[in-house]
């Protein structure tokens, strides 16, 4: 079966190469999803990550004749990827949360306007992502490495170390391999790597959200997620402050004000998710590997419920820590929700 596989990805690859583009497709589409993942890493926006792989690929198309197989195609469009979401990183810089901008807001700014000069992280679209490591050598699992805190703390790291740290820790490629794939020597890929492990010890919690999921219980992670939706649709603050851990915080990217420790955060929402918004509808959805909820907002001209914001929660225990709400409808197309709902 391995023989019969490996001639056929040869045939494949041949037919490519004299220009078949359905065998190139055939090539690409076992990777497409991990190759998307590790754009939104980089860049740590799904449609960054949308236009990042979209340009790979036709650079990949175009320089196939380029590929010598000395390293697997595998390795090979991973290259072109990430010197793809390289150049996007020079030109674009970092991505940013509200809590990168400054201290949490010490009362309600309900008239906040959208910080439209900041190239804010956006949620992504986790569904097919594998659970398990993307390698054998990989120290990160393929959710793990998608998780707001992980995605936000790599967005601290210059260009060349992030490549060096996701295409080691993640992708499980040596450093011998990131040499040959950036250009440079095993001695500068693990001075990279060195760096960026200490950034991520500061900037990333030690705990991550895939082993707070595993140790609680399924049905008690899907009990709260519907707790915190009926209690915001029903404008229930006691619900709402049962649910949370006494420290919680909340952003809204693209506005620049946040919000942390419970009677904050409650204050907040009563105000006005909970208050002068009006009527909300949910559906429960996953993003970065994490519990997210799709919030939409009763509007009287479309005389629906229409898209406003992608709420990831990040949880410690069976408790809500931090509500990172997305807002934009933008958000709701790569998870393959409606525009609006009644």
């Amino acid at each position: 079966m391995r023989e019969l596989f490996a001639d056929q990805v040869a045939d494949d690859l041949a037919k490519a190469r004299d220009g078949d583009d359905a065998a190139f497709a055939r090539l690409v589409e076992p990777l497409r999803r991990q190759l998307h993942a590790h754009c939104y890493r980089m860049l740590g926006s799904t449609h960054d990550a949308d236009d990042a792989l979209q340009d790979a690929l036709l650079r990949a198309w175009k320089g196939l004749t380029g590929f010598d197989g000395r390293s697997s195609l595998r390795s090979w469009l991973y290259v072109v990827a990430t010197r793809t979401c390289l150049d996007s990183v020079e030109r674009r810089g970092r991505r940013a949360l509200p809590v990168d901008l400054g201290p949490a807001s010490d009362r309600v700014r309900a008239d906040q306007v959208p910080r439209a000069d900041v190239a804010w992280l956006g949620p992504y679209p986790d569904a097919g992502l594998g659970h398990g490591p993307a390698a054998p050598d990989a120290s990160y699992e393929q959710r793990e490495a998608v998780e707001l805190a992980f995605v936000a703390a790599c967005q601290h790291l210059p260009g060349n170390q992030r490549a060096a740290l996701l295409l080691f820790e993640v992708l499980g490629f040596s450093a011998a391999e990131i040499a040959d794939m950036m250009g440079t020597s095993p001695t500068s890929v693990n001075s990279a790597l060195a760096r960026a492990r200490k950034t991520m010890a500061d900037k990333a919690p030690e705990r991550t959200q895939q082993q707070t999921l595993r140790a609680v219980d399924d049905a008690r992670i899907r009990e709260v997620v519907e707790r915190f939706t009926g209690a915001m649709e029903r404008g229930d603050a006691d619900a709402f402050v049962a649910l949370v851990t006494e420290d919680v915080t909340w952003s809204m990217p693209p506005l620049p004000h946040w919000y942390s420790g419970r009677d904050a955060v409650t204050d907040f929402a009563t105000q006005v998710p909970m208050g002068s918004c009006g009527s909300w509808r949910h559906r429960v959805v996953s993003a970065n590997g994490q519990p997210a909820v799709a919030c939409y907002l009763w509007d009287d001209d479309a005389g629906a419920h229409t898209a406003w914001s992608i709420e990831v929660l990040t949880l410690r225990g069976d408790r809500i820590a931090e509500i990172t709400a997305f807002i934009g409808p933008e958000h709701f197309t790569p998870f393959g929700l409606p525009a609006a709902v009644t």
